[in-house]
């Protein structure tokens, strides 16, 4: 699997529909592929973020990154 291809799988594999032989070569890419860990990490801070997004008791979890809470509060505002 390509870095590519694992990005076209991503939303799948987070929403847990990839079929265990698709998971397992997605797990194997990551396991070699220290950016598209980084990606994937990037990516459900997203989400994480996005399902909050319009709870104005929501506080995002401390280590995600300072831009990515202020794009989506901006979004929020709108």
């Amino acid at each position: 699997m390509t870095c590519g291809e694992l990005i076209d799988f991503l939303s799948a594999c987070v929403a847990g529909e990839l079929p265990p032989e698709q998971r397992a070569t997605f797990d194997a890419h990551l396991a070699g592929c220290p950016g598209c860990v980084g990606y994937l990490r990037t990516y459900q801070d997203a989400m994480i973020l996005a399902k909050g997004a319009f709870d104005p008791d929501y506080t995002p979890p401390p280590d995600v990154p300072e831009k990515l809470v202020r794009a989506i509060l901006a979004v929020r505002g709108r």
